[in-house]
């Protein structure tokens, strides 16, 4: 009989994987994010304890070391011991760059030798998390995506440190403080800073609009003169004016049909986008709200929200005249025209699209 094991990426994922699957893929056992830590530059090279102008970078990689804090340690005592007589393990962290790290590093650093099977799923409710063990494939299939993540640390890691240390021993002379170079953080501070200066040294500038009331047969319409460039001389505004006074003719008027595609599904940052504008809400506030409802007792309502897509599977689009149904119910959407059957959109210029969705979380 095959020994084999789910490992999740966290305590709520191994909940609802139990409720879904039960025992039937092996004994379910969840980490706590990242088990393990990249080692310190001086567990590498003792020299580099001392902070200097130096690139930390070893001849390899960085190894990994047990992370500590909460319960990182026992869980990954756990792991390591059900490892030792798996089999099979089937890999169920989030389907994403950070999800593929978390659950390999920890075979990696086991040096686990049996088979691996990865398992993709962007929603928690138990069918899409029932499909998604039916349609495991082998582990050995992303490895690109690990190794992206494995790049991703190590950069960091090497980056990060020195450019920090260098920064804080040669511009922070005097100070206690440390200067933090970050590959996400300091381009983003850049970015704010280039604006607020733009934004100190701007200069107002006067500009002339010409408006124009049409009489027409229907009743009476504006018009904007609308250049494309801003009129910033009073004179060329004043003959504009006087070459459409009293005007009588007739107006040509353009009428056209297009079509319009059905807005795209969100990712993280256009809901953030959205959020900000109508409510007024902070990223974090619409992470938090969003990771709720992704995998919040008894919601499961979102698909994963750090993933880089919009797409949905094309197994759900079987679900659409259901959940449409469901919807209509409410007052909120009662009055909003639908066509029977609901039309349902697949491939890249549609919402349902298997392969964008492999895109995403690669």
């Amino acid at each position: 009989m095959t020994r084999q094991i789910v490992i999740t990426e966290k305590a709520s994922q191994a909940k609802d994987v139990r409720s879904a699957v039960g025992s039937r893929y092996g004994t379910v056992l969840a980490a706590e994010g990242h088990l393990l830590d990249l080692c310190e530059p001086e567990d590498v090279n003792p020299a580099w304890k001392r902070w200097s102008t130096a690139l930390l970078k070893p001849d390899g990689l960085y190894g990994t070391k047990p992370a500590t804090g909460g319960n990182k340690a026992a869980k990954l005592k756990a792991i390591r011991a059900a490892l030792k007589t798996a089999d099979r393990v089937w890999l169920a962290t989030d389907c994403d760059r950070e999800g593929q790290l978390i659950g390999q590093e920890i075979l990696e650093h086991c040096r686990y030798g049996g088979e691996v099977l990865r398992v993709l799923f962007t929603a928690q409710d138990a069918e899409t998390i029932r499909a998604a063990f039916r349609r495991a494939r082998p582990n050995r299939e992303h490895a690109r995506l690990y190794e992206a993540a494995v790049a991703r640390r190590q950069a960091d890691q090497i980056y990060n440190l020195s450019l920090t240390r260098t920064a804080t021993v040669t511009l922070g002379r005097g100070s206690r403080g440390v200067i933090g170079i970050g590959r996400v953080k300091t381009p983003t501070l850049a970015i704010a800073c280039r604006r607020e200066l733009e934004i100190r040294e701007f200069v107002p500038t006067k500009y002339f609009e010409v408006v124009a009331t049409a009489h027409a047969e229907g009743g009476l319409f504006r018009m904007r003169h609308a250049p494309k460039e801003r009129i910033v001389e009073r004179g060329r505004a004043e003959a504009v004016v006087e070459a459409a006074r009293e005007f009588e003719g007739p107006l040509g008027v353009r009428v056209e049909d297009k079509r319009q595609r059905p807005p795209r599904l969100h990712d993280l940052p256009s809901l953030q986008k959205l959020c900000s504008s109508r409510f007024g809400w902070t990223a974090s506030k619409t992470l938090e709200v969003a990771q709720a409802l992704y995998d919040g007792e008894g919601k499961k309502i979102l698909t994963y929200p750090r993933a880089e897509v919009r797409y949905l599977p094309e197994s759900a689009a079987g679900d659409v005249p259901r959940i449409v149904a469901g919807l209509r119910a409410g007052r909120a959407y009662a009055d909003i025209a639908v066509p029977s059957p609901p039309a349902i959109r697949k491939g890249r210029n549609g919402a349902f699209h298997d392969k964008g969705l492999e895109e995403g979380c690669d």
